[in-house]
């Protein structure tokens, strides 16, 4: 996945409830028409607005290693860290240009529609649904649902036909493993820790879950090994303020994307954070 960084390179997803983030526009536009309603626009300020304060304010995750978690004394690191710092100084011009506000999975929309973050890094995918309301930049990682197990006779994902599978409760992991491998048999769990209890007793050949996370997993457990090739094409991008007056930014970031993967500079921070 480390090199399928590029949008161009992304194919169309099967899954109905995920597009491409550069399909946005033209979707956005098909919604409108189709429905009549139009997405309320966000308060978020618009790029002039950033320069003249000097910071850009981004919401993070600080508990999803390798993308956005803190370390032993407390500071915050990681791929999608990296990318907002770097983002801030290319946008207002200062190394220090920037402010992090960790944010809960469920607040991650919210606080570009309510003015609390100019845009958010935090590990989101975007989604028919989410493309309502708000807008996204080309993605700056191809995650995807992926596999990690310990046990030696296991090379693919596809050998776990008729084998116990933990997942997340209620994550969209599930439904994608169901699909994917409609023979095995899925244990729900309410966290990586009681995921890996099952795996260590026997109980489960392998377990589930987003191939960013479990990268962090097989640093922290090396018996483990992720299993390739993942069983979906999830895209991260960046959240952006739907509306007209913030099209310069998203604009601005585009091309911030395009230059750091023609410099390499993405590619290399995939593989500083051991990505997959």
């Amino acid at each position: 996945m480390g090199n399928g960084l590029s949008p161009l390179k992304i194919p169309i997803l099967a899954e109905p409830h995920r597009v491409p983030c550069w399909f946005l526009p033209i979707l956005s536009f098909g919604l409108v028409g189709l429905t009549g309603w139009v997405p309320a626009i966000a308060h978020a300020e618009e790029l002039k607005t950033i320069q003249d304060r000097g910071q850009l304010v981004i919401a993070v995750k600080d508990n999803l290693p390798p993308l956005g978690f803190r370390s032993a004394d407390g500071a915050l690191q990681g791929l999608e860290i990296d990318i907002a710092k770097r983002l801030a100084q290319d946008l207002v011009g200062k190394s220090n240009a920037f402010v992090l506000k960790p944010v809960l999975n469920q607040d991650r929309l919210q606080v570009v529609l309510s003015g609390q973050a100019d845009i958010v890094i935090a590990r989101v995918t975007m989604t028919v649904a989410r493309s309502r309301v708000v807008s996204f930049s080309t993605p700056y990682y191809v995650d995807g649902t992926a596999l990690v197990t310990k046990d030696p006779t296991i090379r693919s994902p596809f050998d776990l036909t008729n084998q116990t599978i933990a997942v997340l409760d209620r994550s969209s992991t599930v439904d994608t493993v169901r699909n994917r491998l409609p023979g095995a048999k899925l244990v729900g769990v309410a966290s990586y820790e009681a995921a890996r209890s099952l795996l260590e007793k026997g109980e489960a050949t392998a377990f589930a879950a987003d191939a960013s996370l479990l990268s962090g997993w097989v640093q922290e457990f090396p018996q483990y090994r992720l299993l390739t090739p993942t069983l979906s094409v999830e895209p991260l991008c960046i959240v952006i303020p739907k509306g007209l007056q913030y099209e310069e930014l998203r604009q601005k970031i585009n091309e911030a994307l395009a230059r750091w993967q023609r410099e390499g500079w993405l590619q290399e921070r995939v593989a500083f954070w051991k990505l997959p």
